[in-house]
């Protein structure tokens, strides 16, 4: 039986099965024919949409279990606070059942107002508890959407494609075509001539020594096995474990000494006429224990360790890190590595190279066994729940810090490589960042949840802002405050226009139609737009009553009465106009920058505390069969995350220091206009793990969360990210002002209208997010062609 969850202002609790609440229906109501058929008639509801998936162009209306709820409230009272199973959502996949839909007299009981005005329901698969807390928070508002799993996965569990990934390349498997392949053939070039010529080297220098003859020879043929190890075994002859199949009882391995086997044996209740299922048997032999011990008492072990595994450990390590580093190259790394930590250390007489045979539905466990070494499937590959490509990203968030202040003077690497290594080295720090938030999230409530998400969800933006407004405090330039709005706004239109469209695009190109609810993104989007409107409201005001200040103006006629032609024309607010700024401009942004939290406190409230219950979660694994009750094994601890987040918090607050102090040279020499730089660069690098994770959900037809994604981190800039720089310059006046400029104003309300616009029929496809795309770029190109900012 399927285990079944709710969420309300507790946390997760378990709810009990249909069959005990048509017992208690019984127990409470002495007539209970009408109950009993319509307990029936909901289970029966409830098999069928298990079962169903949800098909890409739905037949007819498809209605959420809240309006069922709605309709079948005035003639069933007892079925009102019963929680739906009519709509699930499987990992991106909705099963929308509506019960009005089999009994329409019910339906005719439901006013066309319930249906728009009932909140819909989500229902939500998942392995275990902390996996459905995790899912849970990425529908709720003011958390950040997060795709990888917080908790370990058995490798049973996974694909097959996911247990290549994991595979230590041990195990001679059935292989399906051939060897040859491009990237076998890359590896050629790239890593097998020159191994091989180091091991040909190496043999050649343990010929001298006569002593080390046997480790010459092994060399010479390790050498021949590097250059082309595909479809070829290293394996131990004087041990061997044997895995094969009792279905198979003729498979052949390749011949060695093994020791006892052990036996398994048929049950008596397997049918005579039906051969029985495959079982599993391994069949280990070890060498005696003397033969080791006499390994470990040669000279010429001595000699190989210190003349020939030393050269051939350099050449393995610079195998293995070049190869890890290019990712796709993985199977490369851990063939490396499993000869150098285990072939080179056994005796040479032990080790023997053999091609392997086609096997069906056997498996030999050997030394080493490789068929591939580039497979395109390694992005997937995580290392303790953190992607491979965050690993690898750590050394350049390395690498950053030590040439940023150990070559202060800029005698080595010039500035311009510096800012760019900073910028980059943000998006594994943000990535970091993220899962922390996600894996404390998960196994927190909702109040240490949502703290987490506004404290942390902001940190890596706000570092960067609060950085470069003290330097340009401390230079005197008003060009990083206009930086800074450059990369609010650009934010602003990144996560409106950029990350929708291009989700829409790439998910639209696998499923040709996505659907989502209009009316929950049309919240999410009136929001955005109050939000919007509340951050430019001082900006309105001042063009409405500032002053218009310009550096020259002339008459060429030389007519009092004729034409001025003015420059440099600006509205002047803090300098000469003290009376407007202080009296009006500045009690404005103080008012805007209290509501505007206010405002996100009370979404908070409202969608974790009052109103928590409109969440269905319901544990199970994939195949719907009962999900496993025992902790789950997460990835990090919560105060393992929170060593984490703070980590990587005051490593990106040293990246964001270099990368403000690199910025000058920049926006002093560059032709780019500095509005370009603060829209792009230093706006969209520090989301790039966002807008993978959103991807990832239109990939998986759940577009809903996709737009989620970028609406989120846009009500965060507005509501958080804006106010807590007012606040900070309250504190410690930086001069940063909350006026933008025009193109700022006009590009970010034109951006959330037309998202309105988009958002408006509840369905999406890559026309759509192209028409965002396109706007986007356009906006872009204006940036790139504006003049530099006043100050600049």
């Amino acid at each position: 039986m399927r285990t079944t969850y709710y969420v309300d202002q507790d946390g997760l609790k378990p709810q009990c099965s249909p069959s005990e609440a048509a017992a208690m229906s019984h127990a409470s109501h002495p007539k209970h024919t009408q109950s009993a058929d319509l307990e029936s008639r909901r289970r029966r509801s409830t098999a069928g949409s298990s079962e169903l998936l949800w098909d890409h162009e739905p037949k007819g209306h498809r209605r959420s279990s809240q309006c069922d709820r709605l309709c079948v409230a005035g003639a069933h009272p007892e079925m009102v606070d019963t929680p739906s199973p009519f709509t699930s959502q499987h990992f991106g996949h909705f099963t929308p059942k509506c019960l009005s839909a089999h009994k329409p007299a019910v339906h005719s009981c439901c006013a066309e107002d319930a249906w728009q005005e009932a909140s819909c329901r989500t229902t939500i698969h998942a392995e275990n508890e902390v996996e459905a807390h995790k899912l849970a928070n990425n529908y709720k508002f003011g958390f950040r959407k997060w795709k990888s799993h917080v908790t370990e996965r058995p490798i049973e569990d996974r694909s097959d494609i996911v247990k290549e990934l994991h595979s230590e390349l041990n195990f001679i498997k059935p292989q399906k075509g051939s060897v040859v392949s491009i990237g076998n053939v890359l590896y050629v070039l790239f890593f097998g001539w020159w191994i091989s010529s180091v091991y040909v080297l190496v043999g050649l220098l343990m010929f001298c020594t006569i002593i080390g003859i046997p480790y010459g020879k092994l060399c010479w043929k390790l050498s021949c096995y590097l250059f082309w190890p595909f479809g070829k075994a290293l394996q131990k002859t004087s041990s061997l474990i044997r895995r094969c199949c009792i279905k198979f009882p003729n498979c052949e391995v390749i011949p060695e000494e093994v020791g006892d086997s052990q036996s398994t044996e048929v049950k008596e209740t397997t049918p005579l006429l039906q051969s029985p299922s495959p079982v599993t048997i391994d069949v280990p032999a070890s060498a005696p224990p003397s033969q080791k011990s006499r390994y470990w008492c040669r000279v010429g072990t001595y000699v190989w360790l210190v003349l020939g595994y030393v050269p051939l450990a350099i050449v393995h390590c610079l195998a293995c890190i070049l190869s890890w580093m290019m990712v796709f190259t993985i199977p490369v790394a851990k063939m490396n590595a499993r000869i150098l930590s285990i072939v080179l250390l056994l005796p040479p007489e032990e080790i023997q190279i053999r091609p392997v045979k086609k096997l069906p539905g056997c498996e030999t466990r050997v030394l080493l066994c490789c068929y591939r070494a580039f497979n395109w499937y390694y992005y997937k590959y995580t290392v303790d729940g953190i992607n491979v490509f965050a690993v690898n990203l750590l050394s350049l968030v390395i690498f950053t810090l030590v040439i940023g202040y150990v070559d202060r003077d800029n005698s080595l690497i010039r500035s311009e490589v510096k800012f760019a290594t900073a910028v980059s080295s943000i998006i594994p720090l943000s990535y970091y960042i993220g899962m922390g938030i996600a894996s404390i999230s998960a196994q927190s409530n909702f109040a240490v949840g949502a703290v987490v998400n506004a404290t942390f969800g902001s940190i890596t933006e706000m570092t960067f802002y609060i950085t470069a407004l003290l330097q340009g405090h401390r230079a005197g330039s008003k060009c990083y405050g206009e930086i800074v709005k450059a990369a609010l706004t650009g934010t602003l239109l990144g996560c409106i226009l950029f990350v929708p469209g291009l989700c829409m695009v790439i998910g639209g190109f696998k499923h040709r139609e996505q659907r989502f609810n209009s009316r929950s993104a049309g919240v999410s989007s009136a929001l955005l737009f109050i939000s919007v409107g509340g951050v430019f409201a001082p900006t309105l005001f001042s063009k409405a009553y500032g002053n218009l200040m310009c550096e020259g103006c002339n008459n060429p006629s030389g007519n009092s009465s004729g034409p001025f032609y003015c420059t440099d024309c600006h509205y002047d607010l803090s300098e000469n106009n003290h009376s407007l700024y202080l009296s009006h401009i500045e009690p404005l942004v103080y008012t805007v920058s209290v509501l505007l939290p206010a405002a996100y406190l009370i979404g908070l409230v409202f969608t974790l505390k009052t109103h928590s219950h409109i969440y269905d979660i319901h544990v199970s694994d994939c195949h719907g069969h009962e999900a496993s009750q025992h902790n789950p094994v997460v990835h990090w601890s919560r105060w393992r995350a929170l060593v984490v987040l703070i980590v990587a918090t005051l490593l990106t607050a040293a990246c964001a220091d270099l990368t403000t102090e690199h910025i000058k040279p920049i926006i002093s020499h560059s032709s780019v206009s500095q509005y370009f730089i603060g829209v792009t660069v230093l706006a969209m690098v520090p989301e790039i793990p966002e807008i993978m994770n959103g991807i990832q959900f239109a990939l998986q037809n759940n577009i809903s969360l996709s737009l989620e994604v970028g609406n989120c981190i846009a009500v965060q800039v507005c509501m958080l990210q804006i106010p807590l720089l007012i606040l900070f310059n309250a504190v410690y006046d930086v001069g940063f002002v909350l006026i933008f400029s025009d193109l700022h104003l006009w590009a970010s309300i034109f951006s959330v209208i037309l998202a309105n616009y988009i958002f408006m029929d509840g369905k999406s496809d890559y026309f759509q997010g192209t028409a965002l795309t396109v706007v986007y770029f356009i906006l872009l190109a204006l940036y790139f062609f504006a003049p530099s900012p006043l100050g600049c």
